[in-house]
Parts: C-alpha cells; structure tokens; sequence
C-alpha cells in the first residue's frame, strides 16, 4: 500500500514493478496488407501498443497521470482516483491503481466490449456504467456529478483535460518514434480520443524536424462504431485537444475501420482493434495521395491496442 508521506514510493513501486514495462513497444513495417497501387518509395510502419502491460497505448497517460497527481499530492490516503474512460484508459487505470495500491473507480457506457469491462474488474477497480447512447460523454458527466457531491473522496484524473495526458507522448512515444526511423518519419498518423496520442507524439516530432505532417484520425459521423475515438465536433471537446496544430484531419467510416482491422489478422498477422483499422485507413489514403504526386515518405502510425478486447464485438462476429 503507497504510504503517505513518502514521496518517493510511488516513483520506486512504479520501476520495481509492471509498469516498469509501460513504453518502449515495437515498430512494424507493413507490407503484405498494403494495396499494390501504393508507390513502393513508400514505407508506412505501426507502433504496437498492444504491447504494453496493460494492453493499449492508454498505460502511457494513466502512470503519468497518477505519478503527476502523486508528485501534486492530490493522492492522499483514503482517496479514490476516478475517471471516465471509453475501456483502455480504464484497464490501465485500473491497472496502475493495482501496481501501486491505490483504489480506482471509473464510469464507462454500458455498451464497451464486455472483454473490457471484465479486465478492469479483474484489477479491482469500480466499475459505472452509463448510457451507452451518451457515449463517453456520458461517463464524462456522470463522473464530474459524483466528484461535485462527494469532492473530498475522489481524485478525478480528468483525461480529457489533465496536461498529464499528452506530455506521457511527448516524453515517450515520440522520442521513441523518431529513434526507431532513424530521422526518416515524414507523416505520423493518429486517432483522436482524448488527443493526447496525436497532440503529445506530434509535438515531439515537430520539435525534431518541423516538417513532419501531424495528420488526425476521427470517426466520419457522429453515431459510430470505432471504440476508443471520437467524432470531435458532436462531442464534449477535450481540452488537451487543439485541432489547430494538425496539419490535417482524416475522417473514416467504421466498415472501412472493421474491414482494415481485420485485413490486418488475415494478411499480416497483426492482430488489433478498430481504430487500429481505421488509422490504417487513413494511412493508405494518405499514402495514395502522396503517390499520385510521385512523392516519397515514411509515414508512421500507432495501433492502440489488440484484437483480444473485441472478440465479443461487431469486429469479429
């Protein structure tokens, strides 16, 4: 259990433990998936952040979130942390909550893949479910309600706005990126949640060489299929997010998101979820346009997570 008072527990559980292993995952070229039409002068690679422990690229913002609310001491002993998550932030909440010993409660729509909802209770956090039909805004209000009646028990981490969230990606995903081409990434594609991924791993990149394009990935409409993103303009805006530094944005079906994802077992052998799907869409798009100009790039995306939390779901029926 973190003991109070010790500031630097928390920083020595966290290295002698699990979430030692939060970072540093794999990159992938792909080869066999992609369309015959694309210029072979372009190369498009995946991080696979399936890789980390708890999952999906989500163990990135929650240890760096809790570790910042640590280091605040706004994790006090007898507070809950609490949040709202669309599944991977919450497995990995739970999960941290786990490694260093202190209670989790999230609220999440009834309608996650039950795969999720049983890995979370599994780390032993609390689990709310709201209107699936509210989707993560939902969960958004629900927590900030229970936060407001009761504000000395939680601590709401508060993704969606917590600075935390894209500086994990900043100080990890996009030094990683750029190490792992050597330099040569010219286009980094996300998909857009919480906008951590994309705001924290493009800034980085833009550091080492401004002209990397910063390209967003957001579900076409509203109402949608692809867990984990989210359709920016008909949802509560994250604050973390300003669509005013991406070079652009690209907006997927689910179809396209599902059928990608699946190419990606069949053909590749790499095994994710839907918004994997639809970042790889986007990514030919991208590609295609940029062989139509005869140009020629490296063009790097990140799969959040693995197939294993759909099995359940529409994606794998």
């Amino acid at each position: 259990m973190w003991v109070l008072g010790q500031h630097d527990e928390p920083y020595r559980r966290s290295r002698n433990s699990i979430l030692n292993f939060v970072g540093n995952t794999p990159l992938v070229k792909l080869n066999k998936v992609l369309p015959k039409d694309l210029s072979p002068e372009i190369e498009i690679y995946a991080k696979l952040e399936g890789f980390n422990p708890g999952g999906s690229v989500k163990d990135r913002p929650a240890l760096s979130m809790f570790l910042s609310a640590l280091e605040e001491g706004r994790i006090k002993e007898g507070k809950v942390v609490i949040d709202a998550t669309s599944g991977n932030t919450g497995i990995a909440l739970a999960m941290v909550g786990a490694a260093l010993g202190i209670p989790v409660e999230l609220a999440m729509p009834a309608n996650v893949s039950e795969e999720r909802k049983k890995i979370i209770k599994a780390y032993g956090a609390k689990v709310y479910l709201t209107d699936p039909l509210e989707g993560t805004d939902g969960a958004i209000l629900f927590v900030r309600e229970l936060v407001e009646k009761e504000p000395d028990r939680y601590v709401y981490l508060d993704q969606y706005n917590n600075p935390a969230n894209w500086k994990a990606h900043f100080y990890s995903t996009g030094i990683e990126i750029w190490n792992q081409t050597e330099g040569r990434v010219t286009h980094f594609v996300a998909g857009i949640g919480t906008g951590g991924t994309v705001m924290g791993t493009g800034r980085r990149l833009k550091v080492y060489n401004q002209d990397i394009q910063v390209i967003g990935v957001q579900p076409a409409y509203p109402f949608h299929g692809i867990e984990g993103l989210k359709h920016i303009e008909s949802s509560i805006k994250p604050g973390i997010f300003d669509e005013n530094f991406l070079d652009r944005t690209i907006f997927v079906e689910t179809e396209d998101a599902y059928e990608w994802a699946r190419k990606l077992a069949r053909e590749e052998a790499v095994f994710v979820g839907q918004s994997s799907g639809a970042a790889l869409w986007a990514c030919i798009k991208l590609a295609r346009e940029l062989t139509e100009r005869g140009e020629k790039a490296v063009i790097v995306t990140v799969f959040p997570d693995g197939g294993e939390k759909y099995l359940t779901t529409a994606l794998f029926d």
